[in-house]
């Protein structure tokens, strides 16, 4: 099985989860609308570049509650969006669609820009070990939902059309609900703050934001629709997509704290305005990255993508880094803490990553003994505490390299263990380092190259026993099928030479 399952250890059921509540800004014990059934939602990249750290947190974050939620045993709906349309240079109603100025820049149509950063994307996720999420929607792909979505909007009076574009009031809207609510911001502040920028005439108030905005000609990416021909507000997106696939209510969305304000709030208010009542229950927020104290991001230029970590091609970077690495240092802070890169700390983080794989691989090492000096069915339910707090990651790595000396202690001579505790343990790694946690080993690039040179070699050891026996038809096919795969053979009096091109 893929994950430890209720039947496989104890009643995992039982298992009570508390998450923060951004809405509420407290802990709540989650309790699924529909149990088993959870509902997930995370809002997703915006494909115009490659992912950097930035775009891993949330990454891991939403990982980690997808694989403790299949832990325990709840039948899991995870969706997570690609924005391929409509997230604007401004992060709001201005500038240009960012996917079309880096098309524009490109010389290239934006989709192959969105599809190029997509795959690219991906790529990085299953190296950093992410599971893919159940749906993974495109913003171009719901178009006629969003427009729905507008005319709900419409109907109910908290939208209005202006020359061609249509505007959510928030004005009207505050009247009945309170926009605003998970930031914390009133409209009283936001009348104080909200510039006056070039192009917002056509708005009520400038803090009014597009749900539909009508295209200019050359805008690229527009599509039909009754008010004009134009593309979706960047907010519209993530409450068409979530409601289509997980209903209304659904249960948790996911996102990083800079998404809190506009864009939740504004997920939340057009929810509410099309049904009148609100479609999330918990809103959970991972906290940012940071350089130096500052955001990392791409609009700050200070970002470093997943690629230069892996190859270590920056100048910020003394060696490069493996996904692993990056993983298990995102994931010892705690979620809603900030997460302060420096080499220094990935240095760290890479040392104590080999110091847990090596006590992974060690338990099948272990010599049993008379007795067992640590409570091992205490510590399971330490490490389930620690989940079941909000995932506290910190402690449960606290616990897990409590764990790690034990096993030290053990192959030392200084500690014992019994042989039924030894399962116990590998089944403690098994399921919160490996399955949970998502951490693997990873082999080097020198484990690997060697273990490719042995499998050539045993290749060739079969083809000469072919030759031997006069099968030279078989000894061919696996030449010719290994100089395709760009490994040249040179027969010798000894037997055989290799290399690849």
């Amino acid at each position: 099985a893929y994950l430890c399952r209720s039947n496989q250890w104890n009643n995992i059921m039982s298992q009570e989860l508390y998450i923060h509540n951004s809405i509420t800004r407290k802990k709540e014990k989650f309790e699924p609308f529909r149990p088993p059934h959870v509902g997930l939602y995370v809002c997703g990249p915006t494909v115009y570049g490659e992912a950097h750290l930035g775009h891993a947190r949330p990454a891991v974050t939403f990982d980690l509650l997808y694989r403790y939620l299949r832990h325990l045993d709840y039948k899991v709906r995870y969706v997570r969006n690609i924005t391929d349309v409509g997230h604007l240079e401004s992060d709001a109603d201005q500038g240009e669609d960012k996917i079309a100025k880096k098309a524009r820049l490109e010389k290239l149509e934006p989709m192959e820009i969105a599809e190029h950063y997509t795959r690219s994307y991906h790529k990085n996720m299953d190296q950093l070990n992410i599971l893919r999420p159940n749906i993974e929607p495109r913003a171009s792909g719901h178009i006629l939902e969003q427009q729905q979505l507008v005319k709900e909007i419409l109907e109910q009076g908290y939208a209005y059309m202006s020359n061609g574009s249509v505007y959510f009031d928030v004005a009207k809207y505050n009247d009945q609900y309170n926009y605003g609510k998970l930031s914390g911001r009133n409209i009283e502040e936001l009348r104080a703050n909200t510039r006056e920028l070039e192009g917002q005439e056509e708005k009520k108030n400038p803090f009014d934001f597009a749900l539909w905005k009508k295209a200019a000609p050359e805008h690229i990416m527009q599509w039909p629709s009754e008010w004009s021909s134009g593309f979706p507000g960047w907010h519209l997106e993530c409450s068409a997509m979530s409601t289509k696939y997980l209903g209304h209510p659904f249960d948790i969305h996911g996102g990083g704290m800079d998404l809190i304000f506009p864009h939740h709030d504004c997920e939340i208010a057009q929810s509410t305005a099309a049904d009148g009542k609100e479609a999330v229950r918990y809103w959970m927020h991972n906290n940012m990255v940071t350089i130096n104290g500052q955001k990392m991001g791409k609009s700050l230029g200070n970002f470093i993508t997943l690629n230069q970590f892996f190859s270590g091609n920056h100048e910020l970077l003394d060696q490069p880094f493996s996904p692993m690495t990056i993983r298990f240092f995102t994931l010892q802070a705690h979620y809603r803490s900030p997460l302060d890169f420096s080499s220094e700390a990935l240095q760290a983080a890479e040392k104590g990553l080999e110091k847990l794989m090596k006590a992974s691989e060690a338990i099948d090492k272990l010599e049993p003994g008379d007795k067992s000096d640590m409570d091992l069915e205490a510590m399971r339910d330490k490490c389930y505490q620690a989940l079941n707090d909000d995932l506290n990651t910190p402690v449960l790595f606290s616990h897990i390299f409590e764990l790690v000396r034990y096993i030290n202690s053990i192959l030392q001579g200084h500690m014992q263990i019994r042989q039924e505790d030894i399962a116990e343990l590998k089944k403690l790694f098994q399921v919160f380092v490996h399955d949970i946690l998502g951490l693997e080993r990873e082999e080097s690039e020198g484990e690997t190259a060697e273990l490719t040179g042995n499998i050539i070699d045993m290749i060739l050891q079969i083809r000469l026993e072919a030759k031997k026996n006069k099968d030279f038809e078989t000894a061919d096919k696996i030449r010719d099928r290994l100089k395709d795969l760009g490994v040249i053979v040179k027969d010798t009096r000894d037997g055989f030479e290799w290399e690849i091109e």
